[in-house]
């Protein structure tokens, strides 16, 4: 049995105009975080720790920004393609736990749908999926609302 362990995090942007993706889904807010893809923050920090724990390198390596087909392109694509990237190296997930730092709008009332939709994705139980939200108490630029962060850890195993 091999177990190994990644650590994956996302900063995006945050603007007028765009939408706010986060866990896989659109979250109500008058600023939305900008990115060559959805920028869901939470899940591009999945991605990596998937990634890096299985030594398949990061998100951009397998999903350019430069590439014009991930224009626009639902993250939850991209957690897709990296389970099957797992997949094929015989891994299967046990564990993923994340803190997603947002002054607001508040995300704890979207944290369950966010981990069913996340579970789902890695093939888990939802009890194997953790999200945790915090602000940055109006400090800096995640608490001056100027940008969103995400940090997550795994656990795979062979």
């Amino acid at each position: 049995m091999q177990i190994r362990t990644g650590f994956g995090v996302d900063v995006h942007r945050l603007d007028v105009g765009y939408d706010l993706w986060i866990g896989g889904l659109k979250i109500e807010s008058d600023l939305g975080a900008v990115g060559h893809s959805d920028a869901d923050v939470l899940l591009h920090a999945i991605c990596d720790a998937l990634l890096g724990a299985a030594n398949l390198r990061d998100i951009g390596f397998h999903f350019s920004d430069k590439d014009p087909k991930y224009k626009g392109i639902d993250s939850k694509i991209l957690l897709a393609e990296v389970m099957l990237l797992l997949t094929q190296k015989g891994y299967h997930v046990v564990n993923v736990d994340s803190t997603v730092i947002l002054e607001s709008p508040k995300l704890n009332p979207h944290i369950p749908q966010m981990c069913s939709v996340i579970a789902a994705l890695l093939q888990v139980e939802l009890d194997a999926v953790s999200i945790k939200a915090t602000t940055h108490e109006l400090v800096d630029s995640f608490g001056e609302r100027r940008a969103v962060k995400a940090y997550a850890s795994c656990l795979i195993q062979k």
